[in-house]
Protein backbone atom coordinates (compact mmCIF):
# COMPACT_ATOMS: atom_id res chain seq x y z
CA UNK A 1 0.00 0.00 0.00
CA UNK A 2 1.35 3.42 -0.92
CA UNK A 3 0.36 6.33 1.28
CA UNK A 4 0.23 10.04 0.63
CA UNK A 5 3.68 11.04 -0.53
CA UNK A 6 3.40 14.38 1.29
CA UNK A 7 2.83 12.95 4.75
CA UNK A 8 4.50 9.57 4.64
CA UNK A 9 3.36 6.19 5.75
CA UNK A 10 4.21 2.58 5.05
CA UNK A 11 5.94 2.25 1.67
CA UNK A 12 5.57 5.98 0.95
CA UNK A 13 8.25 7.28 -1.40
CA UNK A 14 8.83 10.86 -0.36
CA UNK A 15 10.48 13.40 -2.64
CA UNK A 16 12.61 16.13 -1.08
CA UNK A 17 12.47 19.85 -1.76
CA UNK A 18 14.43 21.73 -4.39
CA UNK A 19 17.58 23.40 -3.09
CA UNK A 20 17.50 27.05 -2.11
CA UNK A 21 20.76 28.14 -3.72
CA UNK A 22 22.14 30.64 -6.21
CA UNK A 23 25.47 31.75 -7.63
CA UNK A 24 26.22 33.80 -4.48
CA UNK A 25 25.78 30.88 -2.05
CA UNK A 26 28.89 30.63 0.15
CA UNK A 27 27.65 28.28 2.86
CA UNK A 28 25.22 25.43 2.30
CA UNK A 29 23.18 24.06 5.19
CA UNK A 30 22.22 20.42 4.71
CA UNK A 31 19.46 18.86 6.72
CA UNK A 32 18.59 15.19 6.42
CA UNK A 33 15.09 15.24 4.90
CA UNK A 34 12.03 17.47 5.49
CA UNK A 35 9.64 16.41 8.20
CA UNK A 36 5.94 15.83 7.59
CA UNK A 37 4.98 19.46 8.27
CA UNK A 38 7.72 20.80 6.01
CA UNK A 39 6.64 18.46 3.20
CA UNK A 40 3.01 19.52 3.62
CA UNK A 41 4.01 23.20 3.44
CA UNK A 42 6.76 22.58 0.84
CA UNK A 43 9.08 24.64 3.05
CA UNK A 44 12.41 23.90 4.65
CA UNK A 45 12.16 23.91 8.44
CA UNK A 46 8.41 24.44 8.33
CA UNK A 47 7.66 22.99 11.77
CA UNK A 48 6.97 25.99 14.04
CA UNK A 49 9.12 24.54 16.85
CA UNK A 50 12.19 24.06 14.66
CA UNK A 51 14.85 26.58 15.66
CA UNK A 52 16.40 27.05 12.20
CA UNK A 53 14.67 30.30 11.17
CA UNK A 54 14.76 31.65 14.73
CA UNK A 55 18.53 31.11 14.90
CA UNK A 56 19.10 32.86 11.56
CA UNK A 57 16.77 35.72 12.50
CA UNK A 58 18.66 36.21 15.75
CA UNK A 59 22.06 36.13 14.04
CA UNK A 60 20.99 38.54 11.31
CA UNK A 61 18.80 40.72 13.57
CA UNK A 62 15.88 40.19 11.19
CA UNK A 63 12.27 39.24 12.00
CA UNK A 64 12.42 36.07 9.86
CA UNK A 65 9.63 34.37 11.80
CA UNK A 66 7.30 37.20 10.79
CA UNK A 67 8.13 36.87 7.08
CA UNK A 68 6.56 34.52 4.59
CA UNK A 69 8.63 31.59 3.40
CA UNK A 70 9.70 33.16 0.09
CA UNK A 71 11.06 36.20 1.94
CA UNK A 72 12.88 33.97 4.44
CA UNK A 73 14.57 32.16 1.56
CA UNK A 74 15.46 35.47 -0.10
CA UNK A 75 17.03 36.66 3.14
CA UNK A 76 19.07 33.47 3.43
CA UNK A 77 20.31 33.85 -0.14
CA UNK A 78 21.09 37.54 0.40
CA UNK A 79 23.35 36.50 3.30
CA UNK A 80 25.11 33.86 1.16
CA UNK A 81 23.36 30.92 2.81
CA UNK A 82 21.87 28.04 0.84
CA UNK A 83 19.55 25.31 2.09
CA UNK A 84 19.19 21.71 0.94
CA UNK A 85 19.03 18.18 2.30
CA UNK A 86 21.27 15.15 2.16
CA UNK A 87 18.50 12.92 0.81
CA UNK A 88 16.77 13.43 -2.54
CA UNK A 89 14.05 10.95 -1.64
CA UNK A 90 13.37 8.21 0.85
CA UNK A 91 10.68 6.15 2.52
CA UNK A 92 9.62 7.22 5.99
CA UNK A 93 6.61 7.12 8.24
CA UNK A 94 6.37 10.25 10.38
CA UNK A 95 9.15 12.82 10.74
CA UNK A 96 11.91 11.12 12.69
CA UNK A 97 15.27 10.60 11.00
CA UNK A 98 15.44 7.17 12.60
CA UNK A 99 12.46 6.12 10.45
CA UNK A 100 14.18 6.97 7.13
CA UNK A 101 14.53 3.95 4.86
CA UNK A 102 15.81 3.36 1.32
CA UNK A 103 17.19 6.87 1.04
CA UNK A 104 18.97 8.21 -2.04
CA UNK A 105 21.61 10.90 -1.51
CA UNK A 106 21.44 14.14 -3.51
CA UNK A 107 24.00 14.89 -6.22
CA UNK A 108 26.51 17.09 -4.41
CA UNK A 109 29.05 17.01 -7.24
CA UNK A 110 26.78 19.32 -9.27
CA UNK A 111 26.75 21.90 -6.46
CA UNK A 112 29.94 23.68 -7.37
CA UNK A 113 28.67 24.35 -10.90
CA UNK A 114 25.56 26.04 -9.46
CA UNK A 115 27.35 27.67 -6.52
CA UNK A 116 30.80 28.79 -7.71
CA UNK A 117 31.40 30.78 -4.49
CA UNK A 118 30.62 27.83 -2.21
CA UNK A 119 33.19 27.71 0.58
CA UNK A 120 31.67 25.50 3.31
CA UNK A 121 29.07 22.85 4.05
CA UNK A 122 27.15 22.75 7.33
CA UNK A 123 25.38 19.55 8.35
CA UNK A 124 22.31 20.27 10.47
CA UNK A 125 22.34 17.33 12.87
CA UNK A 126 23.59 13.78 13.11
CA UNK A 127 21.63 12.11 10.32
CA UNK A 128 22.87 14.67 7.83
CA UNK A 129 26.41 14.32 9.21
CA UNK A 130 26.35 10.56 8.54
CA UNK A 131 26.92 11.49 4.89
CA UNK A 132 29.74 14.00 5.38
CA UNK A 133 32.05 11.82 3.28
CA UNK A 134 29.95 12.83 0.25
CA UNK A 135 30.33 16.53 1.00
CA UNK A 136 33.99 16.29 2.02
CA UNK A 137 34.66 15.03 -1.50
CA UNK A 138 33.98 18.62 -2.64
CA UNK A 139 37.21 19.70 -0.93
CA UNK A 140 35.52 22.31 1.27
CA UNK A 141 35.37 22.69 5.05
CA UNK A 142 32.54 20.56 6.42
CA UNK A 143 30.93 21.14 9.82
CA UNK A 144 28.55 19.22 12.04
CA UNK A 145 26.18 21.49 13.94
CA UNK A 146 23.48 20.56 16.45
CA UNK A 147 20.15 19.79 14.88
CA UNK A 148 17.68 22.66 14.97
CA UNK A 149 14.85 20.10 15.15
CA UNK A 150 12.47 20.10 18.12
CA UNK A 151 13.50 16.45 18.56
CA UNK A 152 16.92 17.74 19.69
CA UNK A 153 15.65 18.83 23.08
CA UNK A 154 18.96 18.14 24.84
CA UNK A 155 20.36 21.38 23.36
CA UNK A 156 18.81 24.66 24.50
CA UNK A 157 18.11 27.37 21.95
CA UNK A 158 20.98 29.44 23.36
CA UNK A 159 23.44 26.57 23.06
CA UNK A 160 22.36 25.85 19.46
CA UNK A 161 22.59 29.57 18.65
CA UNK A 162 26.18 29.79 19.91
CA UNK A 163 27.32 26.75 17.91
CA UNK A 164 25.67 28.04 14.74
CA UNK A 165 27.03 31.56 15.31
CA UNK A 166 30.63 30.35 15.49
CA UNK A 167 30.53 28.52 12.16
CA UNK A 168 28.43 31.03 10.22
CA UNK A 169 30.52 33.97 11.43
CA UNK A 170 33.71 32.16 10.37
CA UNK A 171 32.37 32.22 6.80
CA UNK A 172 30.88 35.72 6.83
CA UNK A 173 27.23 34.74 6.77
CA UNK A 174 26.36 35.77 10.33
Amino acid sequence: MVRNAQTGGPDALLKGLAPVIDVTTRVLVLGSFPGVRSLQLQQYYGHPQNHFWRILGTLWNEPLLQLDYADRCQSALAHGLGIWDVYAHCEREGSLDSAIRNAVVNDFAALQRHCPQLEAIVHNGGESWRHHRHTQALGLPVYKLPSTSPANASWSFERKLQAWREVLQAHGVA
